[in-house]
């Protein structure tokens, strides 16, 4: 399973997936606010300096994973997300990794992102990555944690 860019076409396919992973977690989707961004992949991530990534397997999208500009060091992971037929195989590892590499490479000195509670495998990677909690002036409305990581 390769990561890639995103595009366009992928757009309506990553939106299920995120949707279809809220719903097994027990979270809402938020098109008016927290999941705008996946109206337009293009504005929203690569022409902003940020990226949008997803990993294939045999044609179908099974894992997304996004980097958002926030102002001109920092940037928030966003939409780490895989379908359960894919978890607990490293995926997920792979796509922080990524992620965090990407970040590098488009300039950004900190990492920092949203999750919430019933996520528990996530936050323990980050964790494991070396995110740290910390309290942002703002969440969205399904989150209740927020982790940041230093680059440099």
């Amino acid at each position: 399973m390769n990561i890639r860019e995103a595009n366009i076409d992928d757009s309506e396919t990553i939106k299920r997936l995120i949707i279809s992973v809220l719903d097994e977690y027990g979270l809402k989707s938020d098109p008016g606010s927290t999941d705008k961004d996946l109206e337009n992949l293009d504005r929203n991530y690569k022409n902003n300096n940020g990226y949008f990534g997803v990993v294939e397997e045999q044609g179908d999208i099974v894992a997304t994973v996004g980097i958002y500009k926030i102002d001109g060091t920092t940037c928030e992971l966003r939409k780490m997300y895989s379908h359960p037929s894919v978890r607990a195989q490293g995926l997920g590892k792979r796509l922080l990794k990524h992620a965090i590499e990407k970040a590098m490479i488009l300039g950004y000195k900190e990492v920092v992102l949203e999750t919430a509670s019933p996520l528990k495998e996530a936050i323990s990677l980050y964790k494991k990555y070396g995110f740290v909690e910390y309290k942002p002036a703002h969440l969205s409305s399904r989150c209740d944690q927020a982790f940041k990581l230093d680059l440099i």
